[in-house]
Order: structure tokens, then C-alpha cells, then sequence
């Protein structure tokens, strides 16, 4: 078993890390360096398993504070945000241009008839 392999069993056995790595406290690199240097039973980890942080979920029930809703902006990626809201604006103009077009060429084709003319012979 390779050591990457022994810390995912550890991790397995320890999920309280990974509410760690959720709330940005730690990193899988950290503790991966960790485990490399002191390994599964040094005092090292009783921090981090006697004290874990309350996890916060957030239910149809419960209400949203002010300090949920700026922890969530704070986690919002502006120039993600900015490409979506620019390849949106790309394809409603794409299609704008295609119905515009089709709507423009039709009314250009058809010429109507005279009313005083009867036919074209």
C-alpha cells in the first residue's frame, strides 16, 4: 500500500478532516505533510479530531443570516460570473442575428402585385 493510499484510509476513518479542507481552514496538501511527517497516531491530529467545528447546513427551514449570505459572495468567482454572463450575451445576439436575418430576407423577396394588373403575360 502506497502512502498516498494509507492517508485516503485515514482520511476514511477521520471524515471530521475533511470539514477542514471544506471551510478553507486547512489544505489536503497540509495534511497530507503532515501525515508524511508524524503519520496516524502522534498528538498532531487530537487537535483537529477532539475540536471539530460545527458544520452550519443550510435547510428549507432555516432562515439565512446576513453573515451566510456574505460568506456565500465571498465564494462567488466574479470572472466566472463575467464569462457566463458574457457567452450568454454571445448566444442571444447569435440567435437575435438569425431571426433578424431570416425575418429581413423575407420581407425584402416578396414584392406585392399591382392591384390594376391582372397577370404578367
Amino acid at each position: 500500500m502506497t502512502k498516498i493510499e494509507e492517508f485516503k484510509s485515514f482520511v476514511k476513518q477521520n471524515p471530521i478532516l475533511i470539514n477542514y479542507v471544506q471551510k478553507g481552514e486547512m489544505t489536503w496538501q497540509k495534511f497530507y505533510e503532515i501525515y508524511d511527517l508524524y503519520g496516524e497516531d502522534e498528538n498532531i491530529w487530537h487537535s483537529y479530531k477532539e475540536s471539530p467545528t460545527p458544520q452550519k447546513s443550510i435547510s428549507n427551514n432555516s432562515k439565512l443570516t446576513l453573515n451566510d449570505l456574505i460568506g456565500m459572495a465571498k465564494n462567488i468567482d466574479v470572472d466566472k460570473v463575467q464569462d457566463g454572463i458574457t457567452s450568454l450575451q454571445k448566444a442571444i445576439s447569435l440567435f437575435g442575428d438569425l431571426f433578424i436575418k431570416d425575418n429581413k430576407t423575407k420581407e425584402n423577396n416578396y414584392e406585392p402585385r399591382p392591384i390594376y394588373r391582372k397577370f404578367d403575360d
